[in-house]
């Protein structure tokens, strides 16, 4: 039997087993653990954290060479061709970049790490010293993965920074590291110039792509630093070639920035150890993931769920290709229309996703079916029911006769739009919704792992089975993680709660990283080490334990708001709840000690309510009229009030009143995260007018 089959037959026979227990199946069991007193549970499989699934492999760089010596013949990393680049100009006046990509053109893993290898000795070459720290400041492409192993090769400690990041925090990562080399494409060279007055260490930038800006040579003549192309790095170390410097393990692989959504990003130091303990643990949780299986990286390398991903991926000899979200399906935005986008030419079988990606892909379908209509949208109407019906009964239903049917004549165009092979997702950077979750198990008719983990924990914490067909929890401790619960007496949750243990959540294990670069005071605040020499994280994240040893985030410490009346408001909790809305693109809650109701900024769908308005015959200029009107915002309200009575808010948790926005959030505008997380401080103080005017309604 094929691993591709048997990743599809295993889990079939273990739900038909599983779900027809008159036990339910223990996915976690309580243990105990040293440190502050808690509710702790550790995963069924492993009595002790993992720490490597690979005898004598202790580095991410060993493991690395050892892979790309197992399957040195095979596909391994691949970037599709670019065949024209275009603008195209709307009738508003706006210009919009639209791009024609060909085919998947692939490297072979031996030639990777040969080109690993090259890029190591050309980093020497140019300069590089041993203690000094490199930055890796780029969109998720091959070169940046190359880069990142290189480094590891010389035991260089790589600085990760996303591409969207603002000039103050993008200075302040560098600066703090005291990075001298930093890694991009032409894209972030741009914005590295316009900044290089205030970058105080850096000697020397690798440009990913051949083409170097031209305003890049005015800084190169001013002397304040060489750039040089990646290609002639690389072919600088062919000539040249340097001995492998290895790391050990307790040696630091990344830091890593996280994404600032509250103030300067912090610096989590990884060791190798940390990485490899979560590339260990995560392996297990894909059933059948084998050198066969082909991952779509599109995700931002300089987030710990992608990092960690394309290393599961490359230590079992699976290939990558790259894409970006904005050429994703054949309808994404970058998308020459007519042409193809990453996921249909790549055919993956494997994802990973955060919520808001796979919410547009749940608003993208719902958009297609609402727009054909008639005797098809009453059709796939009438083919999610019966399947939303099936997966809440029995087995039967969920994997039965009646499945097939309906993924012949309804899902099987849905599957098409990722490529129509994907048989496991991967969640995780923020919780995802019960509605979106079950959307996309019945319309991709695969299941979805929904994980839990921080930067500070290298993203390993707790993942779900692929047989829990459960929706809002978040699974058992992944095989490298104890995770406990700690009373948090003020917000009312103890471990002593019924009828199930409530409480901080609190993460130990060798995924545990080293703390926040110089910044010892804030890592004595949330790292603590037991008299067994555990390391903890305290996550700040409100949980409880199902008796089946799953973990349900309920809250977030800093997310709750204590209104005027004394009654508390979890931000998240809600937001989550009215999210679903299908006039919703993004929302964030605002409550205020000082009142006693809460108010919301809505960033409308303009699909969704351009739709409804065109239906009730209602005119207007454009979208942010159309927002502005007052039919507009009562319609919106009583969507969110209808989500609301759904998820059972309380009457002090429904925002009162809200303002329709019709410009979206974007990693750009600074007002999201990487991960599409809200930058809430950022979000109030830029409309700051706009609340204050709903406070004074």
């Amino acid at each position: 039997m094929s691993a591709y089959v048997a990743g599809i037959l295993v889990p079939l026979l273990f739900t038909l087993l599983f779900r027809n227990s008159k036990n339910p199946k223990k996915r976690g069991l309580p243990v105990h653990v040293g440190g502050e007193p808690g509710y702790a549970i550790r995963n069924y499989k492993c009595t002790s954290p993992v720490r490597s699934a690979w005898e004598g492999i202790y580095t991410i760089a060993q493991l690395f060479e050892q892979s790309c010596k197992l399957y040195h013949n095979r596909f391994f990393l691949g970037t599709r061709r670019l065949i024209l680049r275009e603008t195209e100009v709307t009738k508003d006046g706006k210009s919009f970049e639209k791009l024609h990509l060909g085919e998947y053109e692939w490297m072979t893993y031996g030639k990777v790490f040969e080109s690993v290898c090259n890029f190591a000795s050309g980093l020497t070459q140019l300069g590089h010293k041993n203690g000094e720290r490199v930055a890796i400041f780029s969109d998720t492409r091959e070169e940046w993965f190359i880069a990142l192993q290189g480094c590891f090769r010389r035991n260089v400690t790589v600085v990760t920074i996303y591409a969207s990041l603002g000039e103050e925090a993008l200075c302040h990562s560098l600066n703090e590291t005291e990075v001298t080399t930093v890694i991009c494409g032409n894209k972030e060279l741009k914005k590295l110039v316009d900044i290089c007055g205030q970058l105080d260490t850096v000697k020397r930038v690798i440009c990913m792509d051949d083409e170097i800006p031209s305003n890049a040579s005015v800084v190169e003549q001013s002397g304040r630093w060489t750039v040089t192309s990646m290609t002639d790095v690389q072919r600088l170390g062919q000539e040249n070639p340097v001995n492998a410097d290895l790391p050990v393990s307790a040696d630091v692989a990344v830091i890593m920035y996280t994404s600032g959504s509250t103030g300067l990003p912090k610096g989590v130091m990884m060791t190798h150890a940390n990485v490899l303990a979560v590339v260990s643990a995560v392996m297990t949780i894909v059933p059948g993931l084998a050198n066969n299986d082909s991952y779509m990286a599109y995700l931002p390398l300089a987030h710990i769920l992608e990092l960690a991903a394309e290393n599961v991926m490359a230590a079992l000899g699976c290939s990558i290709g790259y894409g970006s979200p904005l050429t994703l399906t054949d309808t994404s935005s970058k998308i020459k229309r007519g042409t193809k986008g990453d996921a249909t030419i790549l055919r993956p079988t494997v994802m990973t996703a955060v919520p808001a990606i796979l919410d547009r892909v749940r608003d993208g379908v719902r958009k297609k079916v609402d727009s054909k209509g008639g005797l098809s949208k009453k059709l796939f109407d009438l083919a999610y029911a019966r399947r939303l019906s099936a997966m809440n009964g029995s087995w039967f239903g969920a994997w039965g006769l009646e499945k097939l049917l309906w993924n012949f004549l309804v899902f099987r165009k849905v599957r098409a739009v990722l490529g129509g092979r994907i048989r496991f997702l991967l969640s995780g950077g923020a919780p995802l919704s019960g509605d979106t979750q079950r959307f996309i198990n019945i319309c991709l008719g695969a299941p979805i792992g929904q994980g839990y983990g921080l930067t500070e924990t290298c993203a390993g914490g707790t993942f779900s089975d692929f047989d829990d067909l459960s929706v809002g929890r978040v699974g058992a401790p992944l095989p490298c993680s104890f995770v406990k619960l700690v009373d948090w007496a003020e917000g009312g949750y103890l471990t002593s709660d019924s009828p199930m243990p409530r409480g901080e959540i609190v993460i130990g294990g060798p995924n545990v990283t080293a703390g926040y670069f110089k910044n010892e005071e804030k890592t004595k605040q949330v790292y603590k080490v037991d008299e067994n020499g555990m390391r903890w994280f305290y996550t700040g994240d409100i949980g409880r334990f199902h008796s089946d040893g799953c973990l349900e985030i309920i809250d977030r410490k800093k997310d709750i708001v204590k209104l005027q009346h004394g009654e508390y408001v979890s931000l998240g909790k809600v937001e989550s709840a009215l999210g679903v809305s299908p006039y919703v693109d993004n929302i964030m809650l605002h409550a205020d000690p000082f009142h006693s109701y809460c108010v919301a900024l809505v960033v409308a769908s303009q699909h969704s309510l351009e739709c409804w308005a065109s239906k009730q015959g209602i005119t207007f200029s454009d979208f942010a009229d159309l927002c502005n009107k007052e039919e507009t915002v009562k319609e919106v309200q009583a969507s969110l009030l209808k989500e609301a009575k759904k998820a059972r808010l309380e009457k002090f948790e429904i925002p009162a009143k809200i303002k329709l926005l019709s410009d979206v959030w974007t990693p750009e505008s600074g007002l999201v995260t990487a991960a599409l997380k809200i930058k809430r401080e950022v979000i109030r103080k830029m409309y700051s007018h706009d609340l204050a005017k709903l406070y004074a309604k």
